[in-house]
């Protein structure tokens, strides 16, 4: 497979299966082609300056616990998942609270989406926007503002975003459909289908 980082794991299968056979060496493809994700996650979900040994520690429980891993699943879903772990165990574990400039300058820095080359008033307009967005997630329940995030920031599928969060994908959809429109009333003049994606349906059953 090929990440959206650039690297590149031909099996993943396989390179698990030479980790376990005790091949240590072999993770190292696994770190290289999963990190640049890991960080965004962290990021995203509140680590803010402690990202990066938040990633670090995450890829070392995942390493540890490799032998429990399912054959045939996806190595990226359940690594995010060590790591939104991670990150809530730092942050609660530090009683810290990151603030929104924190972690829009954190997503901003990861993850540059205006080009140099772009009109200064374009690219000052998407920062306001993105501004706004995240200041209308830190507004929204944890299991809200988590779906948003992985389905959208960071550009996770329904079944990988399920994977992930442990959830069934009907309530992956249904909590997202939710969040959408509750965005959508925090930012009246936001348009789900510009920054985050079109909204899905789903049920009100929660």
């Amino acid at each position: 497979m090929r990440t959206r980082e650039g690297g590149r794991i031909v099996d993943e299968a396989a390179v698990i299966a030479r980790v376990r056979a005790g091949e240590p060496e072999a993770y190292a493809e696994l770190v290289r082609a999963h990190t640049g994700i890991a960080l965004r996650a962290a990021r995203a979900l509140g680590a803010g300056a402690d990202a990066e040994d938040v990633v670090q520690q995450a890829f070392f429980k995942a390493y540890c616990s490799l032998g429990r891993f399912r054959d045939g699943a996806s190595f990226r879903p359940w690594l995010l998942s060590i790591v939104a772990n991670e990150t809530r165990n730092t942050v609660r574990t530090a009683g810290r609270q990151r603030s929104l400039a924190d972690r829009e300058a954190a997503l901003v820095e990861a993850e540059p989406l205006i080009p140099p080359s772009a009109d200064p008033a374009v690219a000052a307009l998407e920062i306001e926007r993105r501004v706004a967005l995240m200041g209308a997630l830190e507004k929204l329940s944890e299991a809200h503002r988590l779906v948003v995030t992985y389905r959208y920031l960071l550009e996770m599928d329904e079944p990988e975003a399920a994977a992930a969060l442990g959830w069934p994908r009907g309530t992956v959809k249904s909590r997202l459909s939710r969040a959408l429109r509750k965005l959508g009333r925090l930012l009246p003049e936001f348009e789900p289908g510009g920054a985050l994606g079109r909204g899905e349906g789903g049920d009100e059953g929660e």
